[in-house]
């Protein structure tokens, strides 16, 4: 599963790509110039002031049967079976998110990671859901903390990653009428957005 990828470098680097409005509540110090689980990262979700970037912890909750013992839960970064109860409270238009996103890798054969950005430079974004506030045990030696959360969904490969990772790739969306409908409209009518990239669409960096 994707579990690695670049986001933007900073919020002028997000402008320049996407030429997208929203307001900068990151502040003006650089992002991480790559996204690893648990990383607090750069999104975009949308409330009743208009598009936001915000920072949020890449990791959504996790079903409750599959935390530890301890009641550490490290988080679900990709999620597939949109259909499960888990899910499906976080799936209206208030718990959706962009992840901005400039490349990223999924395992290969060896176990290295492969990387992929756009075949032709259009800007990508995950289709992401995300949730404020939630408290948890993200590290046992943290205790209780309260966090925004988020994570993106996959599905099944096209060609390029099913090549190296067979089993699935994020959802990635490339247009600004896709962004706005995935951060507005009901989920009956983006539902089928979770699908893969045409073929072609991206190619290998390493």
């Amino acid at each position: 599963m994707c579990n690695q990828y670049v986001p933007p470098a900073n919020f002028d680097e997000f402008r320049q790509i996407y030429d997208y409005e929203a307001e900068n509540l990151t502040g003006n110090e650089p992002w991480f110039d790559e996204a690893f689980p648990d990383r607090t990262l750069p999104i975009v979700r949308r409330d009743e002031a208009g598009m936001q970037l915000v920072k949020a912890r890449w990791g959504m909750p996790s079903p409750p049967k599959y935390l530890s013992k301890s009641g550490r839960d490290s988080g679900v970064t990709n999620i597939r079976n949109a259909g499960s109860p888990h899910w499906r409270r976080w799936l209206g238009p208030e718990h959706r998110c962009l992840v901005p996103v400039k490349r990223f890798a999924e395992p290969g054969p060896d176990g290295r990671p492969v990387w992929f950005e756009s075949a032709d430079g259009r800007p990508m974004m995950f289709a992401g859901i995300c949730v404020d506030g939630w408290v948890s045990i993200r590290k046992v030696r943290d205790g209780e903390t309260e966090d925004d959360l988020f994570g993106f969904l996959t599905t099944e490969p096209n060609a390029e990653v099913g090549a190296i990772h067979p089993k699935a790739m994020p959802v990635i969306l490339r247009t600004r009428e896709e962004w706005d409908a995935w951060l507005t409209l009901p989920w009956h009518e983006v539902r089928h957005m979770q699908q893969p990239l045409p073929d072609g669409a991206l190619k290998q960096t390493g």
